[in-house]
């Protein structure tokens, strides 16, 4: 049986380092990272042309299971892969890690509602991490933004006043509470991605006193089959397989 490995996180690169070579699986990319960490094992790199462009691609590939390790936020993927494998009757599986759950973050369901958050507070220094495509919703504000992004977001979206930190995680506990401070933070803006690479920022927020706006992760299809840790979903695959 033939894997499709949906990556592009570290519980993916685990996963595929665990299967391979005993196992037949392909990892895919999504392609959005410049010089992205490769799986072990076959990888295809680009989007698969909408439901349509899968289902061929799952065909054509003779894929006999799919998993998803897909970024948290991936939401679109993720509900493509279940439509398909739904309609196609594969079996299907989500490795979500776990949640963050930081106490007294002010949790809001979209980037948009983090922005008017900010602008109600009168936050004057912002610490943005949520990504490139989070940019746009806080173009309009008279904040300071420290926007630290893997890619440079567009510069047409960009606020007016700010600084951008190309970075790629993990980050340690002492260096971002070091940036925290040096940059004069008073509010943290973050995805609930969760994992250990980047939660290190939480803690520091914590211990200074910096105020956490954190956007909710979008619902996973109704019914799907979830797992959280890599252990799981190679089991998972192992009786697929068996």
């Amino acid at each position: 049986m033939r894997i499709l490995l949906l990556g592009g996180t570290g519980e993916a690169r685990a996963l595929a380092a665990r299967l391979h070579p005993e196992y037949d699986i392909v990892s895919s990319l999504a392609g959005r990272v410049p010089d992205p960490a490769l799986p072990q094992g076959p990888v295809r790199i680009g989007g698969f042309g909408g439901v349509a462009g899968l289902r061929q691609w799952l065909d054509d590939n003779e894929i006999g299971a799919v998993v998803d390790a897909t970024h948290p936020f991936a939401a679109t993927m993720t509900a493509h892969a279940a439509q398909v494998c739904a309609e196609l009757g594969l079996p299907h599986l989500v490795l979500a890690r776990p949640a963050w759950d930081p106490a007294g973050a002010v949790r809001v369901a979209s980037d948009v509602e983090a922005a008017q958050v900010v602008a109600n507070q009168h936050y004057s220094r912002v610490f943005l991490t949520t990504g490139r495509s989070g940019v746009a919703p806080f173009t309009s504000s008279h904040a300071w933004f420290l926007i630290r992004v893997v890619t440079p977001p567009d510069a047409t979206v960009m606020p007016c006043n700010h600084e951008v930190l190309l970075s790629r995680g993990p980050y340690g506990y002492a260096d971002e509470c070091a940036l925290l401070r040096d940059k004069r933070i008073d509010v943290l803006v973050t995805k609930n991605s969760g994992g250990e690479l980047t939660e290190a920022k939480l803690k520091a927020a914590a211990d200074l006193g910096v105020a956490v706006v954190m956007i909710d992760r979008p619902p996973l299809p109704v019914g799907v089959n979830v797992v959280s840790t890599v252990d799981e979903a190679a089991d998972w695959v192992q009786a697929q397989v068996g």
